[in-house]
């Protein structure tokens, strides 16, 4: 079956019976720092995680010396146009395969329409069959729009602050989980005051769930 991504909450197919879990893609399913830093070793650079960007943390081998923000920016370009390789973050398919039963699940990732094809892609060889919406900018709009169509409760699963935020702002029922994926970037993000949980791992984030799933009328 061909999947198609969605650009706004009300096309995506959600059971109005179920709950409902929203994830992000890159660093929280998807290991994307690790698979960027592969393609960079293939052109004798490195990701130097010093902060959580990847605008001046891309490195030459040979010196050590930081790649100009206007050469990472083309190497991302280059690196992200056809993405389906990546692979997943401990334990994320096993836990969202085990909630899937229970649960819409949809993924909800700032990444741009010509991106989001490889993204499926990525997904499906994973096993992952989930409504993929192409988002930019605060993701708070989106959950609120996709938690009003489902049943209590709704959560939320993501490595950026801000959309933590964005979500607790608009969204303060949705039940909010900060995850990151990549060991290298855990130190690199505070504790988020917006998240319920900062989970370490995904068993973490799945315990969290259920627990709450389990409590529900």
């Amino acid at each position: 079956m061909t999947r198609t991504f969605h650009t706004h909450p009300s096309t995506v197919p959600l059971d109005a019976e179920k709950p409902l879990l929203i994830v992000d893609a890159d660093e929280v399913i998807l290991r994307f720092a690790d698979g960027f830093d592969r393609f960079l070793a293939e052109r004798e650079l490195f990701l130097d995680l010093t902060t959580y960007r990847l605008h001046g943390n891309v490195k030459r081998k040979d010196n050590r010396a930081p790649v100009l923000d206007v050469e990472v920016t083309a190497l991302l370009d280059e690196f992200r146009a056809d993405l389906d390789w990546l692979d997943a973050v401990e334990d994320a398919v096993d836990v969202l395969r085990g909630l899937e039963p229970l649960m819409n699940i949809v993924v909800l990732s700032n990444v741009s329409e010509t991106q989001a094809p490889a993204r499926l892609r990525n997904f499906e060889k994973l096993g992952l069959p989930f409504p993929l919406i192409s988002n930019s900018g605060p993701k708070g709009p989106f959950v609120k729009a996709l938690a009003a169509r489902a049943k209590h409760p709704a959560f939320f699963i993501d490595d950026i602050p801000m959309h933590h935020a964005s979500v607790a702002e608009g969204s303060p029922g949705v039940l909010r989980i900060h995850l990151i994926g990549d060991e290298r970037l855990k130190s690199l993000l505070p504790v988020t005051p917006h998240a319920h949980l900062r989970a370490e791992t995904w068993r973490d984030a799945d315990a969290f769930i259920r627990a709450k799933l389990a409590e529900a009328p």
